[in-house]
């Protein structure tokens, strides 16, 4: 069963689903950036700097454009920033849930061992 809406979205999520390509999309946020400052700050080999632009660009997420010998890369549609927002409220939600579920966890024990002292309590005094 071919659904090419849904093949489309799932490939356009895998594209963003890379650190170093999120991280690269962050960069980009604040405005276009070349080549040498996307590497200097993802801290990682030019080739794969270029590998992780290159998949961007497959799924037209960033754009290049040339400026004398250099070339500028940007996010060709700045709803992507709306969506990473999203996504960190999410993942913040989620944090939150979890830290919530923790901390409940490191009470049950407590919890259970002062039950234990209140029922051996109750036996010696009988």
């Amino acid at each position: 069963m071919r659904d090419p809406i849904r093949q489309f979205k799932a490939e356009f999520f895998r594209a963003l689903g890379h650190p170093a390509r999120l991280k690269l999309l962050e960069f980009l946020q604040s405005g276009e950036k070349s080549v040498t400052e996307l590497q200097a700050h993802l801290e990682i080999e030019p080739s794969a700097v270029s590998q992780q632009l290159a998949v961007l660009r497959g799924k037209n997420i960033v754009e290049a454009r040339r400026a004398g010998t250099s070339v500028l890369y940007s996010v060709r549609d700045p709803q992507i920033f709306e969506l990473l927002a999203v996504a960190r409220r999410i993942f913040n939600n989620h944090l939150i849930d979890t830290q919530a579920m923790l901390k409940q966890a490191s009470r049950e024990p407590r919890l259970e061992a002062k039950r234990k002292n209140k029922r051996a309590a109750q036996r010696t005094t009988r």
